[in-house]
């Protein structure tokens, strides 16, 4: 058995290595980079989800902050991301507003505050923890602070005319009080003890380290004309290398028991 988890985390890694170099087209230079204690632009404004300006200094000064870099119209994974990330809050001892406050910022300049307030209503109502409205932020903003925001925390993302959707990678971004960049969370699903370290760490002001990347990727999926367009991700790719892998080192594994056997008769 041992040996099967050997093949098979051979085999997995190896197919991380290779999907890198078999990306379509639309999703070079799609990903996170993680740019740990970089400042992040606590001057760039935005409009929150009543339309009212603000700036990312709002929310700065004497908490952690969990940063989800989303679009609201987005058809699949950005739902995914904060569905994770309000199962993650639920589990934590934190209340959002107290000890930590959350950030949710559109990548589309499409994108209006009645939105946002949509969003925030049923994520709040998800979380079910008085005050949560305080301390969770539902955020829009134009091109300029949009791009200075996603370029400061290495979140590289493209726009699809044909389709008016985004090509991106999943994730969460974790600021000290003061907004530097802590640490980096990727995929749709978050360890409630590893958030809550991080949220710890970074109060203190203290950098991670950089981690694994195990990017899922968002684009829309056209069967007509064969091009990508609903989800792309590595977690499909990795679930497909694995069941080839178990059902090789399987069928390997009973023909060596059955050699053995003869051999033993």
């Amino acid at each position: 058995m041992k040996v099967m988890g050997m093949i098979l985390l051979a085999g997995v890694l190896a197919s991380v290595a290779l999907a890198d170099n078999v990306r379509p087209a639309a999703l070079q230079g799609v990903g996170i980079d993680q740019r740990l204690n970089e400042q992040v632009p606590l001057d760039l404004a935005f409009r929150d989800e009543t339309g009212k300006s603000v700036k990312l200094s709002d929310y700065s000064g004497n908490k952690p902050i969990i940063l989800a870099l989303v679009y609201y119209q987005c058809p699949m994974l950005c739902t995914l991301t904060l569905n994770g990330l309000v199962r993650a809050m639920r589990m934590l001892s934190f209340d959002a507003g107290q000890q930590y406050s959350v950030v949710t910022v559109s990548f589309d300049p499409r994108e209006a505050p009645a939105l946002a307030a949509a969003k925030k209503s049923r994520y709040i109502g998800d979380y079910r923890r008085a005050g949560a409205a305080d301390g969770w932020h539902f955020l829009t903003g134009d091109e300029a602070s949009i791009r200075s925001l996603t370029q400061a925390v290495g979140f590289h993302y493209k726009f699809d005319p044909q389709s008016g959707q985004y090509a991106h990678a999943t994730g969460l971004v974790i600021l000290t009080p003061q907004g530097r960049i802590a640490r980096y969370f990727y995929g749709v699903e978050f360890s409630p003890r590893d958030l809550r370290l991080a949220l710890v760490q970074a109060s203190a002001n203290k950098i991670g380290s950089p981690v694994d990347e195990v990017l899922l990727f968002c684009f829309h999926y056209d069967p007509l004309t064969g091009k990508y367009s609903l989800v792309i991700t590595r977690v499909i790719q990795l679930a497909g290398a694995c069941t080839v892998l178990v059902m090789g080192a399987f069928i390997g594994l009973m023909v060596w028991r059955e050699r053995g056997t003869r051999l033993r008769t």
